[in-house]
């Protein structure tokens, strides 16, 4: 499905959690705003989080975090763009995130307990998006967070290639992989391709 992007990593009392997505509702749920994820099995297994990931500021993936926010314990990581996308959300809902919104690029690392995540830059149809290495004394999980292969971005910022060749090399866990239109084969356009008619129309 499209949206309510979630996933909870847990070792020993250490949660984190990787994007909070939200979905919109389709006719079927007349008078419905927005779909978040339930928040229980959370609450249940690990009681406040450590930490909240963020891959990009796509509403399927950062929707629910006003929702997680009374869960956290830490911070919120993500790029800057997606967290100038986050902060509004926040406040709306009456949130003051003070300094718990922390900018991260792709390269950095945080550790956090016995868990260190690593960010990747990926490339999708919005600029500033990560991967995930999750490296864990079990071994390394890593989340792709949403990704298409766009070897011409407007950004000019490319998907990391080697970095994932490297990971691969030294042996991952498990992967987790989210890309749109996986199924089909041949390649999707470049974010490129949009902006002809983006200029036609403006």
């Amino acid at each position: 499905e499209f949206g309510m992007n979630m996933l909870l990593v847990v070792w020993n009392e250490t949660g984190i959690l990787i994007d909070a997505g939200a979905m919109f509702p389709g006719p079927e749920l007349p008078g419905v705003d927005l779909i978040v994820p339930d928040l229980s099995y959370v609450r249940e297994r690990v009681g406040r989080l450590a930490a909240v990931v963020l891959t990009h500021g796509h509403e399927d993936h950062i929707g629910a975090v006003s929702h997680v926010w009374p869960l956290l314990d830490g911070p919120v990581y993500a790029t800057p763009l997606t967290l100038a996308f986050v902060t509004p959300t926040l406040e709306e809902h009456g949130l003051d995130p003070g300094d718990r919104l922390c900018a991260v690029s792709p390269g950095d690392t945080v550790t956090i307990g016995e868990v260190t995540l690593e960010f990747i830059r990926v490339t999708h149809s919005m600029p500033d998006c990560l991967a995930v290495a999750i490296h864990t004394p079990a071994g390394v999980i890593v989340h792709t967070g949403d990704y298409k292969i766009d070897q011409t971005p407007l950004d000019g910022q490319t998907l990391d290639v080697h970095r994932f060749a490297e990971l691969g090399r030294a042996g991952v866990l498990a992967l987790f992989g989210d890309s749109t239109n996986i199924g089909r084969p041949g390649f999707t356009p470049s974010e490129r391709a949009v902006v002809d008619g983006f200029e036609q129309v403006f």
